[in-house]
């Protein structure tokens, strides 16, 4: 305690001038007021946003523009509903195909993959993050979908049966290749987050389990991944947060078709996309409604960030509630070795 409390040389924070502790203090408030200034340009975010999309909220009322599906501007007709199931649809596709790889991706390089090739690999995946959306978006377009039109197709000729996604024509573009990319986007932080939570796995749980016969795999899937579960559901959010903003791969890829999604083969439009594409020559009451889907987006983001955190916080709290784990009970029934 005395130790703690020795700032440097023989006396006490306590004990120092005031002037010797007017660094720490500017430090402090410093720091705070940046928090502040953070917080602050959020709030200022907010009110402008609200403020330009006024006017059609004026017009058609909150309710009416994110719940029609009439988005027609030649009409001043601006329903936004079809353009938040875009945002979701591609959103949480990019979820479902893009976090388990990213958490294999990370389970192999923390636990399995030989030391000479964990850092290129590392490297490699992370070199991901580098690629300007625009390159993704071409590749998606250029490459990728002609390429999957044909399995496309195949998948929903036989999957006829499942609503929304057997059946119909497979156009290029669609809302599975812009999921797809997006998997292929959201891949890099998952991973690598993931990695770093599963890295702090102490080293007993894992001899633990291991000590008790229990295999490789299974040592991941009893003493690793519950262990990391809140981390995991964190970089999961974080990459569901990266998919909904995504403005010009999406874009590219998804069709700026402004329908209800009839079927995940087909066209759709996303809220970040239909700002990209209408903003320029946007006027009046568009450029209004388009103010209205960037604050959609804006509202659609901070609760995907609020569901996250308590996504984490409940991991956390089940994971120091539960009874120890198969691991840790293990620790204390092995015997120690004979020496």
């Amino acid at each position: 305690m005395e130790a703690a409390s020795v700032a440097g040389g023989d006396r006490s924070v306590l004990e120092r001038s005031p002037l010797a502790r007017l660094p720490d203090r500017l430090l402090k408030y410093s720091l705070a007021a940046l928090t502040a200034l953070i917080l602050a340009l959020i709030v200022y975010f907010f009110i402008r946003l609200v403020g330009e999309a006024e006017p059609v909220f004026a017009k058609s009322g909150i309710l009416d523009f994110a719940f029609n599906n009439d988005w027609n501007v030649g009409a001043n007709h601006f329903g936004a509903l079809p353009l938040v199931l875009g945002t979701l649809i591609t959103s949480v596709l990019a979820l479902i195909i893009g976090v388990p790889v990213a958490v294999a991706t990370a389970v192999y390089l923390t636990e399995l993959c030989p030391s000479r090739v964990k850092t290129p690999v590392t490297v490699l995946i992370e070199l991901l993050a580098a690629v300007p959306s625009v390159v993704y978006g071409l590749w998606g377009i250029f490459f990728l979908a002609p390429k999957l039109q044909p399995l496309e197709q195949w998948l929903a000729d036989r999957l006829s049966f499942i609503p929304f996604v057997g059946g119909g024509l497979v156009t290029i573009p669609n809302i599975f290749i812009a999921g797809l990319i997006l998997a292929i986007m959201i891949l890099p932080i998952v991973s690598a987050i993931s990695r770093e939570v599963i890295a702090t796995v102490p080293p007993d749980h894992k001899e633990a389990a291991l000590g008790l016969g229990a295999t490789r795999w299974e040592m991941i899937r009893l003493a690793v991944l519950p262990y990391c579960r809140a981390g995991i559901t964190g970089a999961s959010m974080l990459g569901l947060g990266r998919a909904v903003g995504e403005t010009i791969a999406v874009t590219i890829v998804i069709g700026d078709a402004p329908q209800l999604p009839h079927q995940l083969f087909g066209q759709g439009y996303s809220l970040a996309a239909v700002i990209a594409n209408e903003f320029g020559e946007a006027q009046g009451l568009h450029r209004s409604a388009l103010f209205a889907a960037g604050l959609a987006l804006f509202v659609l983001t901070l609760l995907v960030n609020g569901v996250a955190r308590l996504l984490v916080l409940r991991a956390s709290r089940s994971r120091s509630a539960s009874p120890a784990n198969p691991a840790s009970a293990g620790t204390a029934i092995v015997p120690a070795p004979v020496r």
